[in-house]
């Protein structure tokens, strides 16, 4: 019987596989990836498990679930945040709206919020 490899790469999926006992396994390491996920990178990740299973499966296997979701929720909320000011400048809601009438104001900021959300949602996660 032959000697087995201690290690060996398989060329047609790109990667690595480390003998344990007689099986080998592969030699996955998660990247070191700090920044955070945020909310629209856990709905994407939502989105990706239960209607997406291959592509969530593939970003898995490769190590670049993390890196893909915290990229997502950064375009996400950088967008918002955009969406948001064109909103309010376009709905004339200001700091002086803000000063006269508080209720206004906050009802006015909260439906701006909300159809922004909703946008990003139908636009970058759910897609």
């Amino acid at each position: 019987m032959t000697e087995l490899k201690p290690r060996i790469h398989d060329e047609s999926n790109g990667l690595d596989y480390v003998l344990v006992g007689d099986y080998y396994v592969p030699d996955l390491k998660l990247p070191e990836e700090h920044r955070p996920i945020g909310m629209w990178g856990r709905l994407h990740r939502t989105y990706l498990e239960q209607y997406r299973p291959a592509r969530f499966s593939a970003l898995c296997l490769s190590g670049e679930l993390h890196t893909h979701l915290a990229d997502l929720n950064e375009q996400a909320t950088e967008r918002c945040s955009l969406i948001i000011e064109q909103m309010k400048q376009a709905e004339g809601v200001t700091e002086t709206m803000k000063a006269d009438n508080q209720m206004l104001w906050v009802q006015s900021m909260n439906s701006i919020r909300n159809r922004a959300e909703e946008i990003i949602r139908q636009e970058m996660i759910y897609c």
